[in-house]
């Protein structure tokens, strides 16, 4: 039997699942498969037989004494409170799962922590590389405990302070985009969807991670641009002082997202992995505004694509029309190309066969597991 492949996923938003997923589906029919994570409904109808171990949720778990809590984090780690059952359990599970399964690899997304605890285990462990400020020493100990990185994006988005010998471990996969719907021409997703073809069509789009995109700066970029039909998808966050626009419309959650990229004449959204690559793979002219993550990742990741010139990115919401009309026309302007070439089509088989062929090599020769 091959040498099984565990991951370990985190919960917060459904990236980290989605891209699990995508990859998962391009192992070969006989590698068992195992996923770790506290948010095991992510799965839900997943196709693939994978085993999926639900770990106890540690966000937010409470300190149970002052002193504990008083306790300095050490600067090799990032949040590892003391006296939590929860982490216990959580890191015994993880172990018990990894020994009982003669583990291979075990791929983490995303914990510095876990990929530690993994080599302490003497289990070899692939992070996932994310964009952001990571040159602390909790980052470095563990991608030098790991015997590779993976990242599902362009080697051309890599950050210039990413240290050259890591940089030599990381396997770039390209643009994972984890939706494989066919993508339309913007004439038949109008049609489709029931929209003016002959409006311009602006698309705010939100992902799952945070809070919501804010809505009060989406009412006046809805004035300055009173001609387009502005459609926001996902949740959005509001203060209780807005006014609403008849050209701004919230859609929600959708069906279909690629639709309504395809129907849209430029994207305004975040920077996450996802999303960036959802874009890139229907290509439209991209704003790029990152939302607050830990280690600062996706301002990060909004600063190389404006670097590629393949978005154009505001590190903050625009409060005022002018300076909406300023980026809007900027948007406009910006072609295309650039950001269609960081979506590859083939980076999830090929995140596949590269954790696959790196699970082989590391075990060639050693007692077969039964």
């Amino acid at each position: 039997m091959k040498r099984p492949i565990a991951f370990f996923v985190h919960h917060q938003g459904r990236g980290h699942a989605n891209r699990t997923m995508a990859i998962a589906e391009r192992f070969s029919a006989d590698r068992p498969v195992s996923v770790l994570t506290a948010g095991p409904h992510l799965f839900d109808g997943f196709s693939r037989d994978i085993e999926i171990v639900a770990l106890p949720n540690m966000i937010g778990a409470a300190v149970p004494t002052p002193r504990l809590f008083a306790e300095a984090t050490p600067q090799v780690m990032h949040c590892v409170p003391l006296g939590l059952n929860e982490m216990r359990r959580t890191m015994r599970m993880i172990l018990d799962h990894l020994d009982e399964r003669g583990t291979g690899l075990f791929v983490v997304d995303v914990s510095s922590e876990i990929a530690l605890l993994s080599r302490i285990a003497s289990v070899p462990a692939a992070q996932i590389r994310m964009h952001g400020d990571r040159s602390d020493i909790g980052h470095i100990g563990s991608y030098e405990a790991s015997v590779g990185m993976l990242a599902p994006f362009d080697e051309r988005l890599e950050q210039d302070d990413y240290p050259a010998a890591q940089r030599a471990r990381t396997f770039y996969a390209g643009g994972l985009c984890t939706t494989t719907d066919a993508v339309p021409t913007r004439q038949e997703a109008r049609a489709r969807l029931g929209l003016p073809a002959d409006k311009e069509i602006i698309l705010v789009l939100t992902g799952g991670g945070g809070s919501g995109t804010p809505y009060a700066p989406l009412t006046v970029g809805a004035r300055a641009a009173p001609d387009a039909l502005w459609l926001v998808l996902g949740p959005v966050h509001k203060e209780g002082h807005e006014t609403d626009f008849s050209n701004l419309k919230e859609l929600g959650w959708v069906r279909g997202v690629t639709d309504h990229i395809a129907a849209a004449d430029l994207v305004i959204a975040s920077a996450g992995d996802n999303t960036v690559t959802e874009i890139a793979r229907v290509g439209r002219p991209f704003v790029v505004v990152p939302e607050w993550r830990y280690f600062g990742e996706q301002g990060r990741k909004a600063e190389a694509l404006a670097r590629l010139g393949a978005a154009i990115h505001a590190p903050a919401w625009p409060g005022d029309i002018p300076n909406w009309n300023r980026l809007l026309e900027a948007a406009r302007a910006l072609p295309v190309e650039t950001l269609q070439s960081l979506y590859d089509p083939q980076a999830a088989t090929k995140a596949a066969r590269w954790l696959e062929g790196l699970t082989d090599e590391l075990w060639e020769g050693a007692p077969a597991v039964s």
